[in-house]
């Protein structure tokens, strides 16, 4: 490993695969993810990546051009650690207590301007963007390293690109709902 290169560990989430064979792993190791691991957890695939690269971005989209090349079908949906998290996993994140947070999400701490939930407000698990969240723990000093932030954002928006990639109607879809929400209410 030369100085410029670090280690950077990933997951990528896999479609395609039900179950390990070798045939998989063979054509996995050969397209040049011999420095990943191919876990199964509740029926999906993942695979767990050390991978060496000079930054982050270059270690996950090399590490999906690996995977998508192979002859198995393997595609790549989701890159971990995603955009979505709860209260326990920005306090491990931002290595915070969960009482901490607690204390900035409910005001009683802070400015009382803890980033808006993105959904379970009507459940009992609320859930928030890292990206929002880690950039907001960034910009009160809660966290001192800006890669964090980084790095969050980088992850939603390959996210959010794969998710369109997925879903060929969706990027249609989101931009007739942006017309609509530009044009004035009807009343």
């Amino acid at each position: 490993m030369n100085s410029k290169t670090r280690n950077y560990n990933f997951v990528l989430v896999l479609s395609g695969v039900v179950e390990p064979t070798a045939e998989i792993e063979d054509a996995l190791f050969e397209s040049g993810c011999d420095d990943a691991t191919l876990l199964f957890r509740n029926q999906t695939a993942y695979l767990d990546f050390d991978r060496k690269a000079v930054d982050l971005e270059r270690a996950i989209l090399s590490a999906i051009k690996n995977v998508e090349s192979t002859n198995a079908g393997l595609k790549v949906v989701s890159v971990e650690p995603g955009d979505i998290v709860n209260a326990s996993e920005i306090a491990r994140r931002a290595e915070l207590t969960r009482e901490y947070i607690r204390l900035l999400v409910s005001g009683e701490r802070g400015e009382g301007d803890f980033p808006i939930v993105q959904s379970g407000i009507a459940s009992n698990l609320l859930v928030w963007s890292w990206a929002e969240t880690s950039r907001w723990l960034y910009e009160r000093k809660k966290i001192d390293d800006e890669n964090i932030v980084e790095v969050a954002e980088f992850i939603r928006d390959l996210n959010a690109a794969l998710e369109v990639r997925e879903h060929k109607d969706l990027a249609t879809r989101r931009n007739r709902l942006l017309r609509k929400l530009r044009e004035s209410p009807v009343s």
